[in-house]
């Protein structure tokens, strides 16, 4: 796989009070990915971005909320977060990055 296309996949780490909990307890990181972007790749590219040993990556789309103001009706666009399971001796540290 293209390192462009690795850079590509991954848009942002999604951090929530659930993301956060789920993080401590089951030892997943939680990933805001492409909509196109499969299991595989998920895995290849978190894999090859920060170092670490992936187990399991789970995936689901969330749909954009629908909003409205004066101008009228509006739709948020919809996009697909990426549960990524960590092994027991790797960790990720977002502190550091910018």
């Amino acid at each position: 796989m293209h390192n462009e296309k690795l850079f590509t996949l991954i848009k942002a780490p999604l951090v929530t009070e659930k993301s956060a909990r789920v993080g401590e307890s089951l030892k997943q990181i939680v990933f805001k990915v492409d909509l196109s972007a499969n299991k595989r790749e998920i895995k290849k590219a978190v894999e090859e971005l920060f170092k670490v040993e992936v187990t399991k990556v789970t995936t689901s789309i969330v749909k954009g909320k629908r909003k409205r103001n004066r101008y009228g009706i509006y739709k948020k666009s919809d996009y697909k977060k990426a549960f990524v399971s960590l092994s027991k001796d790797s960790d990720i540290q977002f502190e550091g990055l910018n």
